[in-house]
């Protein structure tokens, strides 16, 4: 079995794992988080299997600014550019990240202090 096939996001974007779709296509998919820490909590995902920003290669840098991209769309789909959403991606176990799979958090629905953590 390769990391990928054990990767909780990996066998979440591939319908192993059962999660609240917000949206897919061939090349992302995003979910809403299990713990929520805004009123919109969303997670975005490439379905290629990179463990964080540190390793992107080659077009995976054109992968994650579709991700982004994406999780701009996302927000105006649920209406939160008129007061505004946060997109955090934590880098790193001492940021906070702790599936090693490059994601998203998109937030909104409430007012976010700065500076965060």
């Amino acid at each position: 079995m390769s990391t990928n096939d054990r990767c909780l996001f990996c066998r979440i974007a591939s319908g192993d794992i059962p999660a609240r779709k917000a949206y897919e296509d061939d090349e992302i998919y995003a979910f809403h988080d299990i713990n929520p820490q805004a009123p919109t909590h969303i997670l975005i995902i490439p379905r290629k299997h990179i463990p964080s920003l540190d390793d992107m290669e080659g077009a995976d840098v054109q992968l994650v600014g579709t991700v982004v991209a994406r999780a701009a769309q996302i927000a105006h789909d649920l209406q939160l550019t008129a007061d505004g959403y946060r997109l955090v991606a934590n880098t790193g176990a001492a940021a906070g990240q702790t599936v090693f799979h490059i994601h998203f958090h998109l937030l909104g629905g409430r007012n976010f202090g700065w500076p965060p953590g």
